[in-house]
């Protein structure tokens, strides 16, 4: 069989995280510490903007130690999944149960970008609320 290294390009020998293994790994594997989590999944230039709103490492990590104190456990579904390059894209439901009982399910629009190691170093996303309360409509971007 002939190949056209056009377009068939070589294996990327790089190995990229996603979006499940972060989620995973930040909000629903106990035992992992926060930084732990971070490390493996984010680059030290990390930046994210979630509806509209630009946050760097240091303030998403903020929000997710928040998401830590409200959230008892969850899933998250990937929905569909794309990366090209140093491009990543997906759509995604996580489903949360909070410490309070209550549940949450929001539906993720997400573009990314990875750094040369195969973390992330930027994503924009947009989010849809499909269950919960008023007050959790900005459980994207909570601190």
């Amino acid at each position: 069989m002939l190949t056209d290294p056009n377009l068939d390009p070589p294996e990327d020998p790089v190995r990229r995280t996603n979006v499940n293994a972060a989620l995973t790994d930040l909000l629903l594997t106990p035992g992992l510490t926060l930084d732990e989590a971070a490390d493996r999944h984010f680059a030290p230039d990390y930046r994210q903007r979630t509806d509209g709103h630009w946050a760097d490492r240091e303030e998403f990590l903020a929000h997710i130690t928040h998401l830590r104190t409200v959230v008892a456990g969850g899933t998250v579904e990937v929905h569909d999944e794309l990366a090209v390059g140093d491009r990543y894209a997906d759509r995604h439901t996580m489903t949360l149960t909070k410490t309070d009982g209550s549940t949450v399910r929001v539906e993720v629009y997400l573009f990314g970008e990875f750094a040369p190691d195969g973390r992330f170093r930027r994503i924009e996303e947009t989010t849809l609320i499909l269950e919960g309360a008023e007050h959790d409509r900005n459980i994207g971007s909570a601190r």
